[in-house]
């Protein structure tokens, strides 16, 4: 079977990226549609999950939703792929639905796992802010699949891709991307293994640094609550939840957060959540592998010291 991947790769080949061309070597022969400048060097590595063929639009270097859903289809064509896989970060949110109108085709937003075929074709998925799971079954010729992130642990697949420039005609649109402002060079949110975050109980943006300290000793990401992306102390793409990003660490670690229902919707597929909060009501804790009743203010700085002795003796 014929399974076309869209990944988008800039100076380096992400996770979710990763994730998405491993996820598409399982269902068939894969082809990757990208964009871009990035070098022939940095793409044939994602050969190593199991890309065959890496098409390449040199002529496209924006994230335009409408010019990128005309860019895999002209892929879809060209390849006579049944499935599409792709990524369920902002972008994918975005072009899965327009990919499946335009092919008439089932579409699968933020799937956990890999099909089960034995009787069909069915995909799990969360629903109810990853409350609870279902089992979808797809019935069309064409089926999109766009990949919740952190949902499965790459595995390498070594092919030999082959790249090819391809410059299908994209059409005119009334949308232009005038800019684009990086959120820095650590690692996005939604690829993140380990993320630190805090809300008000930090008490004010100058208390930040023992949330980044922690962070850096543990190779984290840093995090916060909406109050706190509202009120200014943070970033808001920094800001996790229902309303903010959903994340999927395989270690995620709160501070002075309560825990109300709308920031545990963002977190809860969280493979080890760790709360610390002074109170011992606090809703999060219900949610927690661990807890820990106690002052941020000191936790988390005894938390970074005993990272770094751990980390010494591993020397």
């Amino acid at each position: 079977m014929s399974v076309v991947v869209f990944v988008e790769v800039k100076n380096k080949v992400s996770k979710a990226a990763m994730e998405a061309v491993y996820y598409g070597s399982q269902l068939g022969s894969v082809t990757v549609v990208t964009y871009g400048d990035t070098s022939e060097e940095i793409l044939k590595e994602l050969g190593n999950y199991g890309a065959e063929n890496i098409l390449v639009c040199r002529s496209l270097n924006e994230s335009n939703d409408q010019a990128l859903t005309n860019l895999i289809v002209a892929a879809v064509e060209k390849t006579n792929a049944e499935f599409v896989v792709l990524a369920q970060d902002q972008t994918g949110k975005g072009v899965g639905p327009r990919i499946s109108a335009k092919l008439n085709a089932g579409h699968i937003s933020g799937a956990i796992d890999l099909p089960e075929t034995s009787n069909g074709f069915v995909v799990k998925t969360n629903v109810y802010s990853g409350k609870a799971i279902a089992h979808v079954a797809l019935h069309s010729a064409k089926k999109v699949i766009s990949i919740l992130p952190n949902s499965l642990a790459p595995q390498l697949n070594q092919k030999d891709a082959n790249l090819e420039e391809f410059s299908p005609d994209l059409g005119t649109f009334g949308i232009k991307v005038k800019e684009l402002k990086s959120q820095g060079d650590g690692v996005p949110l939604p690829e993140a293994e380990l993320v630190v975050s805090a809300g008000r109980g930090l008490k004010g943006p100058e208390n930040w640094g023992i949330v980044e300290d922690l962070a850096d000793v543990l190779g984290a990401t840093t995090a916060c609550s909406r109050p706190v992306a509202d009120i200014g102390w943070r970033p808001h793409h920094e800001h996790v939840g229902q309303t903010g990003v959903a994340i999927r660490p395989n270690l995620y670690i709160a501070a002075g957060i309560s825990g109300a229902i709308q920031h545990l919707a963002g977190v809860n597929g969280s493979k080890v959540i760790v709360v610390i909060n002074t109170d011992p009501e606090a809703p999060f804790f219900k949610a927690a592998d661990y807890g820990i009743v106690g002052d941020a203010f000191e936790v988390l700085p005894r938390l970074t010291e005993a990272v770094k002795k751990f980390s010494a003796s591993q020397n």
